[in-house]
This record gives structure tokens, C-alpha cells and sequence, in this order.
């Protein structure tokens, strides 16, 4: 088997183990950050073949992003099982550092509120949420086996002149007050490379075992490992003070190793879960976004965990040993012919989504109701899924009649509201209906540019389509009697990753592959997709 495990944006995974005989099943919870419905949750019989099952965060009351700026939202979340249920920490971050375009406001200040909700089924309706504390991001809950719970996360600090990543502090949560008690402990200042986050704890053998992630989420990144025989500390690094990492292994195909997570199969074997990313030969830019990758661990003699060949780098290549257990392949074709969104697909922050789109207004197609603007942090009318390869063609079915500027629909490649390429139909005074593609890009002086504009019929379906190879992008569009018609330009689809655009900005997600649809006068003019393509496929030249 090969890893990534969870191919495409899939970042800062939490791995669990529940016994359920004649066998067991592994969760994965990773971050979905503005997209909602929060957290994705895979599940796997074998350790290699994963499928997605589910998102908790459903309702107002769990998850409300709007307003949350780009890469903001829901944040590392951590998946336990104890006393009969299922435990999911997670963080809403509502701001992120600068207030003002000069970068002089609020340059360090974050609001970062963590909850908590359970649920006795991985797949039920998990309750509402506890709130924990606002003092970091990261959190992860431990459970003790005297029956004690503590809540560990890393410390945020905005003062001038202190390391803004401060260390991971430890605080015991009460199951029967519903809150954190008790004094705050610092249980961990971090190593030299800095950005200490991610920690998780575990016990072993009268241990008291923490990983963190460090280096930050780019190239630096590190998974760190420390001990100690009290759970407050203090506590002694491991001998080679991280335990993977690809920060000085620029040869290998798994880069930004780190934020980890362990689990223990019942014969024992330990395995890791890990964020990674696979960027591009060419431009050197993780399209895909981070992804989740797992590596076999060993307790060495030393009572320190190693990766099993004792190399310390993740690996592309990999056997879990347990009994194979696929799933059905997906199908390429989405028909919108139930009355809920299929789960590989999402939207954007908002918790009412009866406001964006319906699939009962018109039975077997997805009606997207006119909204803001591409970028908006509030109400975008935007459904899309993830780009999870590196070669792909994605197609769509259009009605759609505008009657001016203000309106248009079509296919977009998205990562955010600053970086996107979006073929849509609109309407001018002179050309009338028209397709054009819009490209924002950060990395120009003028991030937005527009093709010129393609004539084409009213009162006619359009099929739209995209065609990416690696960091090669290309548009076509056909009514449904005709050819495709090949937009003359190549687009740049490196620009929908982490690394495009100002360093300065958080960039912590991936691309997304989906349709959209915006209405400027207040009319909410709709279009309506009778079924949307996803083909993953080899590279053609």
C-alpha cells in the first residue's frame, strides 16, 4: 500500500482504535478548517484502505464560521473513545493575526476557542459543545487510566518580545462539571526550532509520553517526542529529539512530516499517523494540500519509539499486516439524485445551507441560489470536493440565464478567495451571455485577470470541464450536441496551494474542485447542475 492514506486536503489527523469483535476499526478526524460540515472522520478495517463516514459538526449550535477568514475554522481535532463514548476536541479559530492592511493592528492577536462534544456512535448525532478555553490552538484530550481526563494545548502568546508559540500547558477537565479545573501547568517549552504545537499524550509502562509537532507546517516540519514519570513534568526529549521528520531529506517524496498521532493494533504494533505533503516536481508547491500519511513504530529497548527501520523519514511504501478490508471504488459521476449532498462534498462556512443550495427544488440537480462574491467570508454560494490527485478531469452539466454582470455561475478551481480559477457564464450590455475564466492570483502585481470573453446560446445547457496535470490547467465547454471547444490559454494550477501567494498569510488547506454561483442584485438567480464529474486518471501528455 502506498501513503498518502488520505490523499488531497486532509491535514493534522487524530487516530483511534475501537474493538469490535470479530474486529477492529480505525478512525481518522482531520482538520476542515472554513469548509463546512466540520471535521472529516475515515474509517478503515486494515490500516491501508479508508473511506470517509462522516462529519460531526452539522448544526448552528456546534459550528458557526461566518466571518472566519480564509484557513480559519475548525482546527486539528483530536478523537478519543472512553467510558462508552466517543470524545472530539476541535478548535474555531475566528481571527488570525493582522487587522488592517499595513500589518500594524493586532499583528499576533488570535481568537482560537476550543470545545467539546461526544457521542456514543462515531456516526450518530453528537451533542452539543462544551466550551474549554480560548489560551491556544491544538487541543487534545487525555485519558488517564485512574479515570482522570486533562486537556493539553499549545499556549498562544501575543506580547511583544515572547515566543508567540509559548509551550503546551496541561489542565484537568471534570466530566461532572462540564469544564476545566484546577491550576494550568506549561509541561513543555519546546526545542530550538520553535512553533511547538500538536502535542498529544500517552502512557506506557509508568511513562508519560508527549508528541508535538514543531518546525512549522512547511518544509521545518518535525514530530517531537518527550517523557516523564509525572504527568505535569518535568520532561526529558528523546535521544534524537524528533522522531520523523523530512526537514533535511529534500530527496524524498513525502515532505512537511509532522503533526502526529499514535494508535496500537492488538497484537501491538504501533503505527503513526501523519501530516505530510507531495509537492510538485516542477514548481515545488503541494496542490493537494496536506495529507495524511501512517508509518509502523517500534518501543525500542530504551523505552523510546522509533520509526521501524530507524530512519526517522516518512515512507511511501507500507504493509499494515492485517486482514485486507477495501471499499467500493467511488463513482465518477454524481447524478444529484438524492435529497442530501453526497459527503464528498462541501461549502463554505455557513451553517444554513437551505441558503446557498437545495437538491429538492429541482429533483437530480444540485440548484445553487445566486449569492456573494468569490472570496466572501459569509454567505458563498460555492459547493465543491477535493482535488485528491495530482491528474484529474472534472466536468459539470449548467443551466444557467443571467441577465447582467452582476450574475454568474460555472466551474471553479478553488483554494481560497485569493487564489481561484473560475470559468463561469455571465451576461454584458454588448456581448450578451458570455464565458470567460477568472483567475485571482497572489502572486502577480494585479492578482485578477479575465480571458476574453466566448459568446455562447441562451436557453441552452452548458457543460463545462477542466482538465489539471499537475501544475497544467485547461478549460473547455460544449452545449450538448457539440464538441469541446478548448479555451486557447494554460492556466497556472500551482497557485492553488499552500505555498502560492505572501508567506505572511495563513495558507493551511488545499484545492477544491466544484461549482458556484453569485447574484450581486438580490435576486438569488439560480443555476442549476444536473451532475458533476471527478475522474482521477495518469498523466497524458
Amino acid at each position: 500500500m502506498k501513503n498518502p492514506i488520505l490523499p488531497g486536503f486532509n491535514p493534522d489527523p487524530s487516530i483511534a482504535r475501537l474493538s469490535n469483535p470479530p474486529h477492529d476499526d480505525y478512525y481518522i478526524a482531520t482538520s476542515t478548517f472554513e469548509w463546512f460540515p466540520g471535521v472529516q472522520i475515515h474509517h478503515s478495517r486494515d490500516l491501508e484502505n479508508w473511506r470517509l463516514i462522516t462529519r460531526p459538526l452539522t448544526r448552528p449550535s456546534q459550528l458557526n464560521m461566518l466571518g472566519d477568514p480564509d484557513s480559519c475554522g475548525v482546527w486539528a481535532p483530536c478523537l478519543t473513545w472512553s467510558d462508552g463514548l466517543w470524545y472530539l476536541i476541535y478548535t474555531d479559530v475566528k481571527r488570525y493575526g493582522r487587522t488592517s492592511q499595513s500589518g500594524s493592528a493586532g499583528a499576533g492577536t488570535r481568537d482560537m476557542h476550543n470545545y467539546l462534544v461526544t457521542c456514543p456512535r462515531i456516526d450518530g448525532a453528537w451533542s452539543d459543545p462544551v466550551y474549554l478555553n480560548s489560551s491556544g490552538f491544538d487541543p487534545s484530550l487525555f485519558h488517564d487510566d485512574d479515570g482522570r481526563k486533562y486537556l493539553v494545548n499549545m499556549l498562544w502568546d501575543p506580547r511583544p518580545g515572547r515566543n508567540r508559540f509559548a509551550g503546551i500547558v496541561l489542565q484537568e477537565y471534570s466530566v461532572a462539571d462540564r469544564k476545566l479545573i484546577g491550576p494550568r501547568h506549561n509541561i513543555f517549552a519546546g526545542t530550538a526550532i520553535g512553533f511547538t504545537e500538536a502535542p498529544h499524550l500517552y502512557k506506557r509502562e509508568g511513562w508519560y509520553y508527549l508528541i508535538t509537532a514543531e518546525g512549522g507546517t512547511g518544509w521545518g516540519h518535525a514530530v517531537t517526542m518527550a517523557r516523564s514519570r509525572q504527568i505535569t513534568g518535568p520532561y526529558e526529549l528523546h535521544p534524537e529529539t524528533y522522531v520523523l521528520t523530512a526537514r533535511h531529506r529534500p530527496d524524498v517524496e513525502l515532505q512537511r512530516a509532522g503533526h502526529a498521532d499514535l494508535v496500537e493494533t492488538p497484537d501491538g504494533q504501533v503505527w503513526m499517523a501523519h501530516l505530510c505533503g507531495r509537492p510538485l516536481r516542477n514548481r515545488g508547491r503541494c496542490t493537494l494540500g496536506r495529507e495524511t500519511a501512517i508509518q509502523p513504530m517500534v518501543w525500542c529497548e530504551d523505552g523510546w519509539l522509533r520509526t521501524a527501520d530507524r530512519q526517522g523519514i516518512p515512507h511511501v511504501e507500507f504493509h499494515s499486516g492485517l486482514p485486507p478490508h477495501p471499499f467500493p471504488r467511488p463513482a465518477v459521476r454524481e447524478d444529484f439524485n438524492e435529497t442530501e449532498l453526497p459527503l464528498d462534498f462541501q461549502w463554505l462556512r455557513s451553517p444554513w445551507p437551505e441558503e446557498l443550495f437545495s437538491l429538492t427544488a429541482r429533483p437530480g440537480h444540485l440548484r445553487l441560489f445566486g449569492r456573494e462574491t468569490v472570496g466572501s467570508v459569509f454567505r458563498q454560494a460555492l459547493v465543491a470536493r477535493r482535488l485528491q490527485a495530482h491528474c484529474a478531469t472534472i466536468a459539470t452539466r449548467m443551466e444557467f440565464e443571467p441577465e447582467h454582470f452582476q450574475q454568474q455561475a460555472g466551474l471553479i478551481c478553488y483554494y481560497n478567495g485569493a487564489k481561484f480559477h473560475y470559468l463561469h457564464v455571465t451576461h454584458d450590455e454588448q456581448t450578451g451571455p458570455h464565458l470567460r475564466v477568472w483567475t485571482c492570483n497572489p502572486d502577480l502585481p494585479q492578482p485578477d485577470s479575465f480571458t476574453p470573453e466566448i459568446p455562447v446560446p441562451a436557453g441552452v445547457p452548458l457543460e463545462l470541464r477542466a482538465e489539471i496535470d499537475f501544475e497544467r490547467l485547461r478549460f473547455a465547454w460544449r452545449t450538448p450536441d457539440s464538441d469541446w471547444q478548448w479555451l486557447p490559454q494554460q492556466f497556472d494550477a500551482s497557485l492553488l496551494s499552500d505555498e502560492a501567494g505572501p508567506p505572511t498569510n495563513p495558507n493551511f488547506t488545499g484545492a477544491f474542485v466544484g461549482v458556484c454561483c453569485q447574484d450581486l442584485s438580490g435576486t438569488c438567480r439560480e443555476a442549476d447542475f444536473d451532475w458533476f464529474d471527478y475522474q482521477e486518471r495518469e498523466f497524458v501528455p
